[in-house]
């Protein structure tokens, strides 16, 4: 689900004064990717950039004197080093990556509305919103900048990358801050769909509160009883079918669709709630059981979406309300979902007209 982006609440304005500026990046991006940036350590007895970042990057030597050799590695006013530039402690230096292979997501981004400030897209299953470990170029942000000459686009907050549904983006980095205090401060109305088992004896609505801790590194979030709660759903059941809709014996009281409102925004907090009532939403590849999360055959998606958002613009103060267009197929289309990959639904960022 949806988690707030890194970006700390706004800081006052001593701390303002305190904070080390960062020069702006002398690199375009590549294909909506920013170069990478790095800081030389404060003290250090390398005699050249060259031999701190033998030492410091992943690459080999050969590797990291061909980049220099090819003037790839510029210093902050966009100056390419060579193999004599003196390190010099806290200077910083800009170089592309190269990026991981990734199998291509083959659906679209919506376009829902955009403006001087936002932008709202629906966003595929598969697909990250931002990239992160093995997620770099197929990601929403990446595509989005890419195809619609956005390269100052950032996100306000993040929706996992097996979630479909509505995401909302910053179109300048000057009101990034104000956007991501939104979902910071719980300012934002979310709601989610599901489609999970049924639980003829689950009394819903329900409201589950729990503390979900969750490791770098490791798959699946945990919760932790015996620490302070940090997360909290609201699960409501909308209807449900008998098991011969989707034809899974293993859900003997068949499935059904339920509405999710998440009040507090923990990595994976609806799968893990859900998981905990017993009813893991469908296609669930971690919950209950660890699977693989990153398999590129893009069957069976997870059947969770992020339907609704609904805030006051902080700049504008307009009201806005935006719903997504996607479904979820093993509602709609359970023969679709349970059986082959669905093809792709047209051509990438696809703007809609403006609604408010």
């Amino acid at each position: 689900m949806d988690q707030p982006g890194p970006h700390a609440p706004y800081p006052g304005p001593m701390a303002r004064r305190k904070r080390q500026r960062t020069p702006p990046a002398p690199l375009q991006q590549r294909s909506g990717i920013d170069p990478m940036r790095l800081r030389m350590p404060a003290d250090g007895d390398w005699p050249t950039l060259r031999d701190h970042l033998v030492d410091r990057l992943p690459a080999d030597a050969p590797t990291v004197d061909a980049m220099i050799r090819r003037g790839e590695v510029v210093d902050k006013d966009g100056r390419a080093i060579d193999a004599r530039t003196p390190f010099t402690p806290g200077a910083h230096v800009w170089f592309h990556r190269d990026l991981p292979a990734e199998p291509l997501v083959p659906f679209p981004i919506r376009v829902v509305y955009r403006d001087e400030q936002v932008l709202v897209a629906d966003k595929p299953h598969f697909l990250a919103t931002t990239p992160r470990g093995r997620h770099v170029a197929q990601t929403a942000l990446a595509r989005l900048r890419h195809e619609l000459d956005l390269p100052g686009l950032s996100p306000a907050h993040r929706l996992d990358r097996l979630t479909a549904g509505l995401v909302m983006f910053t179109v300048r980095p000057e009101v990034r801050g104000a956007y991501q205090l939104l979902f910071q401060q719980h300012r934002v109305h979310k709601e989610y769909a599901a489609v999970a088992p049924y639980r003829p004896d689950l009394e819903l609505p329900c409201t589950v509160r729990s503390h979900i801790e969750k490791i770098p590194g490791i798959i699946a979030a945990r919760e932790l009883p015996d620490r302070p709660v940090n997360s909290e759903s609201r699960i409501e059941l909308l209807d449900h079918r008998p098991p011969e809709h989707l034809g899974l014996p293993e859900h003997r009281y068949g499935t059904a669709r339920y509405r999710l409102l998440p009040r507090t925004g923990r990595t994976h907090q609806l799968r893990v709630h859900m998981n905990r009532l017993g009813v893991p939403i469908l296609g669930d590849p971690v919950y209950p059981e660890v699977g693989d999360p990153d398999r590129a055959d893009f069957t069976r998606p997870l059947q969770l979406l992020a339907r609704v958002l609904e805030f006051t613009d902080p700049i504008t103060g307009v009201r806005h309300h935006f719903e997504t267009s996607r479904t979820l197929e093993a509602w709609d289309d359970p023969a679709a979902w349970a059986g082959q990959a669905p093809p792709p639904d047209g051509p990438p960022a696809e703007p809609d007209p403006a609604a408010a």
